[in-house]
């Protein structure tokens, strides 16, 4: 599900068909926010690709308004891969949409699995505007699902024959990639959140707008505005215009639909992920909830951090960031963890590695981070780790961060000693 669609088809960021994108592993939370925006937004369309039914070579897809299912049809696996057909498929639909007129909305529901990321770079990249992106939560599940290592596979949720990806990963980056967050508190069936369990979600995504949306229909959800007009002039030529128009219409929408039509940067969104430059958590402690932010300017000694990362992985529900490892000088190390299962990876050199002629093909917002956390030694090589979770030990969290460290003696050894160290990581970096 790596890297952006680009498909060759003409400009067609002209037609007016504004596309929001609601996904999240959350089903019947994800089904609530649907039935919540086609009941706000008359006239509007839902288009879903079913990937449960890889096994048997296709993907359906629907296609439906408040009333039921106005077409069916099927898509073909793109090698083997259900998530390929998904991306194949998606565009041309969203086409014809656009082609037949008279939708105020394009409704994008993803399968359980499907992170919004890839598909919000799809939609772009076919030439329509994204109005907006929610992933749909349960409070009261948000923690059962951090904390579940299962492979995504094992519970028939896998994309692809390759897929690789965990329960608890997938749900994490859904969550922390949307701007919006439809909170579903009342399912049949669902427990009750408590504070605790609300606190962990503002905790990790404390820049999230979050919308109650009751169990989605309109006797269901809080109370809100009257539904927005069909004939509301809703623009896609920008996300902005999208937003004007709907607030200009006669109907004042609902914080929902206000939502799903307040604008939505693709580019923004995918460098607030980047660990280089990421929009991590800020510390905080409520309601039996605490996030560490752990920030240092000493690399780590390979050795001493391999042995301590089961320990530092189980330490928290959710933990992200990037880290610097003594003898690679010139290698950012994005940290990745959730469900007791952590990812380690390059991600690019750090920029004080490079030479300042190649600072020009940095994208602006990287350059921009790393100047407002420059050292005037090492730049912009630093510890920055986000550790987020009920019942966290903080001290003894950071105790054990700190003895793997580089000590006074094999810091002030210097680079070309730090070389020469045991290269502890190489097999988990594939090197």
């Amino acid at each position: 599900m790596s890297g952006p669609y680009r498909p060759d088809r003409p400009d067609r960021s002209g037609r007016d068909l504004p596309v929001v994108i609601v996904g999240g592993l959350h089903a019947d939370a994800r089904r609530a926010a649907v039935a919540r925006l086609l009941a706000d937004v008359p006239g509007s369309v839902v288009l879903h690709h079913d990937l449960a039914t890889a096994t048997a070579g296709t993907v359906v897809r629907t296609v439906r308004d408040a009333t039921g299912i106005l077409s069916a049809g099927e898509a073909p696996l793109v090698n083997d891969c259900a998530c390929c057909a998904l991306r194949e498929d998606l565009v041309p639909e969203l086409e014809r949409l656009a082609d037949a007129g008279g939708t105020p909305l394009a409704i994008v529901e993803l399968w359980d699995s499907v992170e919004p990321k890839a598909m919000a770079e799809v939609v772009t990249a076919g030439g329509f505007t994204v109005t907006g992106v929610i992933t749909a939560v349960d409070p009261a599940l948000v923690l059962p699902y951090l904390g579940n290592g299962d492979d995504l596979a094992e519970g028939g949720l896998a994309a692809a024959a390759t897929d690789q990806r965990t329960v608890a990963d997938t749900f994490a980056r859904q969550l922390e990639y949307a701007p919006v967050l439809a909170l579903a508190d009342s399912l049949p069936g669902s427990q009750e959140a408590d504070d605790e369990d609300r606190e962990l979600l503002t905790q990790l995504h404390p820049t999230a707008r979050r919308v109650p949306i009751g169990h989605g229909g309109p006797a269901g959800a809080p109370p809100a505005s009257a539904p927005v007009s069909s004939s509301a002039p809703v623009s896609s030529s920008s996300a902005s215009s999208a937003s004007s128009a709907s607030a200009s219409s006669d109907s004042a929408p609902s914080e929902l639909a206000r939502a799903a039509l307040a604008g939505f940067d693709v580019e923004a969104a995918a460098a607030a992920q980047h660990p280089a430059c990421a929009l991590l958590p800020a510390e905080a402690d409520a309601h039996g909830v605490a996030t560490l932010v752990w920030h240092r300017r000493r690399p780590f000694h390979p050795e001493r951090l391999y042995a301590a990362l089961e320990d530092l992985t189980c330490a928290a529900a959710r933990s992200r960031g990037r880290f610097w490892l003594a003898g690679k000088a010139d290698t950012l190390l994005h940290w990745d963890a959730a469900g007791g299962a952590l990812c380690v990876e390059s991600a690019g050199p750090w920029l004080a590695s490079l030479p300042d002629a190649a600072w020009e093909l940095v994208p602006p917002v990287r350059r921009a981070a790393a100047a407002m956390d420059w050292h005037p030694e090492h730049g912009d090589r630093c510890q920055h780790l986000v550790f987020t979770s009920p019942g966290l030990d903080r001290d003894g969290l950071e105790r054990l961060l700190e003895s793997c460290l580089l000590t006074d003696a094999e810091y002030a050894a210097g680079q070309a000693a730090w070389e020469r160290l045991p290269p502890a990581f190489d097999t988990l970096l594939e090197v």
